[in-house]
């Protein structure tokens, strides 16, 4: 399936962008996945949806996909605001197969996405130019440019950026940094992972599902 990512940017101006993430199983195997829809260029949330299963694949590393995506699609058959861009947490072609679970998501919704994670899957780098926000290198795989390695915050570890499907790497690595709020993590990923993990996130209208924790990651 790998085969059928496309790395040409499809993304122009995104009106919608969307986070996914899902929580940590429970002892039962329960996890919740969310996906978040936020108003660009303001990143006001306009949709918050959250769902619950159980998860019936093991972990293995590099087979994500198989874990995750069905519970998060899950959440996205319930959107009523499609999004325009995806940025979701995990490994997009930054992956050994080329087809992390970013690019699992992208090829199924058929829809541009992002993928923003917080390590590294494979690939080697050379050093950071610096810890300013905003600062990267390349990520390799042999001779391969696979992704990027992104300070979204300065003086915290950096972020491992990838293309998903329907965007290129220079594309993906400037719609992170534009919805980066202060934070290590980008808006969308940020208020998924609250949501996933049962915490707060506000609505625009003021009307709110969880409320209004703002805890920082």
């Amino acid at each position: 399936m790998a085969n059928h990512v496309s790395r040409e940017n499809e993304v122009d101006e995104p009106r919608l962008i969307a986070g996914s993430d899902i929580s940590a199983p429970d002892l039962s195997g329960v996890a919740h996945a969310a996906v978040v829809v936020l108003r660009y260029p303001g990143l006001e949330v306009v949709e918050v949806q959250v769902v619950e299963g159980k998860l019936l694949f093991p972990y293995v590393p590099g087979l994500l996909s198989f874990r995750e995506a069905p519970l998060i699609l899950s959440a996205f058959t319930n959107l009523s605001n499609k999004p325009d861009l995806l940025l979701v947490d995990g490994q997009g072609i930054a992956h050994p197969r080329r087809f992390g679970i970013a690019s699992h998501l992208g090829v199924f919704l058929n829809m541009p996405t992002i993928g923003c994670a917080k390590s590294r899957l494979c690939g080697w780098h050379r050093p950071l130019p610096d810890t300013k926000a905003g600062s990267h290198t390349e990520l390799m795989d042999k001779d391969e440019v696979i992704g990027a390695v992104v300070i979204t915050k300065e003086h915290l570890a950096p972020l491992y950026i990838s293309i998903g499907h329907k965007v290129d790497l220079s594309t993906a690595i400037f719609w992170v940094m534009e919805c980066c709020r202060g934070y290590r993590l980008p808006e969308p990923c940020r208020l998924a992972h609250l949501a996933a993990g049962g915490k707060h996130v506000a609505l625009k209208s003021s009307m709110n599902i969880y409320g209004s924790d703002s805890a920082k990651l």
